[in-house]
């Protein structure tokens, strides 16, 4: 076992160390440029769009929804788990490169999702989409796909699952002493019910869970700031000490302050990784560009806002410092110094609710991935039953050995995904510049038409009906 894990581990830290680091920066710094720096021009843009359905039909899935699913997904052990690891095992200077890596990946977001709006196939009465399906119909090679669509529903559908039912079984036997196959049971349970239920019951569970626990989580780390506003200078200049390897904490130095936030952070915040875009398609919008700036949100609010709640809970504690905690203990203990026992039960609510969000998302993309390899009813149930297991399996297992599995996964889907969004970004670009272009004009709600960008083939799903003008 301890070869096995040794292998693993070196694996991992070469995918990491000397390709995905550097490709995430590059590739992310290249859209942000190519964009005029999208990610910062439309912010008010963003927050406009995410409370616009009026071109949702009756029973799609609307921006909102859209939204809530991907952000289902990002908000769950990477903000409250990851984020603690990232501290303890990189110091506190991990923080700022989570921070960076959301900034300049906010724009690989954008591509990502536009490209998942442009290549969206139609399902029965919602659509599906994502990395698999424009590998096939933008670079006209389905086995990238089917490649890509077995990572993901692997990394997400069981790796991750396992991870997010380990986080809140031990959240919850160390607030309240429950045995953790017990919360496994009931988390298996909640979950069945949803899954067998279909993208539109998942789009509403997460339409509910996700904004009212992130206000309530946020809520409380201002409370926890506020309370201890004095002390937040000299948090940020620890930030910074370490970032750049000025003060260094960690065994590691600056290589593991790097190497920890960039994983944390991608773990978080799924910029690029090739996981939101599925999320992405299946919004019903009259603008592909649309749901790439709305998906773009969806990374500040995850690691700007969620993640830096959780660091600055544990930084302004000074309990990384001093304490062989880490992950959600750490968290946990954190919080329990600022608001008593109170806050180790509120952190066990919120990784219970955060986590299940995530087990919701995260189930919906290995289903979309696989409906992409075999539409078959049969394949899904068997999926949906491995799902269940793995929930049970993480509940009561040591996962360190599949966290690590689980960054393997992702860096390899990061690396298909990057790769692909690149070859096709000339049409994400295109769809901003349309997407501008209309608005300058006086357009209040744009609408796409593939005829207009040279070169575009297999956006099926965008023929415009010119009496109504809106998407057929």
């Amino acid at each position: 076992m301890d070869l096995l894990t040794n292998i693993v581990t070196n694996v991992n830290d070469f995918i990491w160390t000397y390709i995905l680091i550097a490709l995430l920066l590059i590739v992310g710094i290249y859209f942000s440029f190519k964009t005029k720096f999208v990610q910062f021009r439309y912010i008010k843009e963003m927050f406009r769009l995410l409370g616009d359905n009026s071109n949702k039909k009756e029973g799609s899935i609307s921006s909102f929804q859209a939204f809530c699913i991907s952000t289902a997904s990002r908000v769950g052990t990477g903000n409250i788990a990851g984020v603690a690891i990232a501290i303890a095992l990189g110091g506190p200077g991990a923080v700022f490169w989570m921070w960076l890596i959301a900034l300049i990946g906010s724009a690989s977001s954008f591509i990502e999702s536009t490209l998942a709006q442009i290549y969206k196939v139609k399902d029965k009465d919602s659509f599906r989409g994502g990395p698999a399906y424009y590998m096939e119909k933008g670079l006209k090679k389905r086995w990238l796909g089917v490649a890509f669509a077995i990572l993901i529903t692997i990394c997400f559908g069981l790796i991750f699952n396992a991870v997010q039912s380990n986080t809140i079984s031990v959240a919850f036997n160390n607030a309240f002493g429950f045995n953790k196959l017990f919360i496994g049971i009931i988390i298996a349970i909640l979950t069945s019910l949803i899954i067998f239920g279909g993208v539109k019951r998942i789009a509403k569970v997460s339409e509910i869970i996700v904004p009212i626990l992130a206000t309530a989580y946020i809520l409380v780390a201002f409370w926890v700031i506020l309370t201890n506003i004095s002390q937040l200078p000299s948090v940020f200049k620890l930030i910074f000490e370490n970032a750049f390897g000025f003060k260094q904490v960690t065994a590691g130095g600056f290589g593991a302050t790097v190497l920890y936030g960039v994983k944390r952070g991608l773990f978080s915040n799924e910029a690029g990784m090739g996981s939101a875009p599925n999320a992405a398609a299946t919004a019903d919008v009259s603008h592909p560009a649309k749901q790439g700036l709305i998906q773009t949100l969806g990374v500040f609010t995850d690691t700007l806002v969620i993640c830096s709640c959780t660091a600055f809970i544990i930084l302004l504690s000074g309990s990384y410092a001093n304490s062989n905690l880490t992950g959600i203990e750490l968290t946990q203990n954190a919080l329990a110094s600022h608001l008593g026992i109170f806050g180790t039960y509120f952190i066990a609510l919120c990784i219970l609710l955060f986590a299940f969000s995530s087990i919701v998302g995260n189930f919906y993309y290995g289903q979309s991935n696989i409906e992409f390899i075999k539409d078959n009813k049969s394949f899904l149930n068997i999926y949906r039953i491995l799902v269940i297991v793995m929930i049970l399996f993480g509940s009561v297992t040591s996962v360190e050995i599949v966290w690590t599995l689980a960054d393997i996964f992702m860096g390899f889907m990061a690396i298909l995904n990057l790769i692909a969004i690149t070859l096709l970004s000339k049409f994400a670009f295109a769809a901003l510049k349309d997407y501008t272009s209309q608005k300058k004009q006086g357009i209040k709600d744009p609408i796409f038409d593939p005829s207009t960008i040279p070169g575009l083939e297999g956006a099926e799903c965008w023929e415009i009906d010119t009496d109504f003008k809106e998407i057929v």
